[in-house]
């Protein structure tokens, strides 16, 4: 474990990258070659919308990453934060402790505040808008909610008192999780439910990519599931019978359109009321 925090407390930022980059390459590999649905889309075209988003998410995370160091060594000099404020612990036990607690607030807890929130939603929807969930949707994400995301990691990281190994952990974790659970990727179904219960499967996750209601309002985690059953929010729907997409933004010229995607959280009139 020591070799673990050693190397996360120094991560250099080309690793980070490889992380990213690794992780597309090998989903992108495993779903061409075991495909959930067999999309009648052009691959390439698709990846290069949604790696736009994924550049502009690594800038925004990069330009302000300063802010979640800051946060991170305050809350060790003070000794601020559930982590700080508990008897000592094994140090797995530690690890685990902090991974749950960053995931809640720094994934459900905003993703749960998004989809409730009207003007938040405006710009979760390009997210959702996605008609074709690959491993490329993960990080779909308008600049504008990168930026939410990114305060309500720095949130999580004062709350839990995070130290900055364990902040570039989660990181990693959470960026291969979505990737993950994006990917268009046929697990056997006695296995992903069994991941069901741990993590968020892929299964678990593309219920929430269904385009009605309620299903899209369920499944908000992002590496651990636990979270979705202990608020409720956990549901289940038949591989078989998910529509991606949401029922309010099924053109494909807008989802297809990156100008489009960039204005949508501004086009008043094309949000429903949640």
């Amino acid at each position: 474990m020591n070799e673990i925090i050693t190397y996360f407390e120094t991560i250099p930022s080309s690793h980070r990258s490889l992380i990213l980059v690794g992780g597309i390459t090998i989903f992108w590999l495993i779903e061409n070659a075991f495909p959930l649905f067999k999309f009648g889309y052009k691959k390439w075209n698709h990846a290069g919308l949604n790696i736009f988003f994924t550049i502009t998410t690594v800038i925004v995370n990069f330009l302000l990453a300063f802010i979640l160091l800051k946060a991170s060594n305050w809350t060790i000099v003070h000794d601020f934060g559930v982590l700080n404020w508990l008897p000592e612990l094994n140090i797995w036990i530690y690890t685990l402790v902090g991974l749950l607690l960053l995931d809640l607030i720094g994934a459900y807890l905003i993703h749960l505040i998004e989809h409730k929130t009207k003007f938040l939603w405006r710009f979760h929807i390009i997210h959702h808008t996605d008609t074709w969930i690959d491993t490329t949707t993960a990080n779909r994400h308008h600049p504008g909610e990168s930026i939410l995301r990114f305060i309500f990691t720095t949130l999580g990281v004062l709350i839990v008192g995070a130290p900055i190994w364990l902040v570039f952990l989660y990181q990693s974790l959470s960026l291969v999780a979505t990737q993950f659970n994006h990917a268009n990727i046929s697990l056997p179904k006695k296995l992903d439910t069994i991941l069901s219960y741990f993590i968020v499967s892929p299964d678990m996750h593309k219920v929430h990519h269904h385009n009605v209601l309620p299903y899209t309002d369920s499944n908000y985690g992002n590496i651990f599931s636990v979270w979705d059953r202990i608020f409720g929010t956990f549901m289940t729907l038949n591989r078989e019978d998910i529509v991606y997409g949401i029922d309010t933004h099924m053109d494909s010229k807008e989802h297809n359109n990156l100008k489009n995607l960039l204005k949508i959280p501004f086009q008043k009139n094309k949000i429903k009321a949640i």
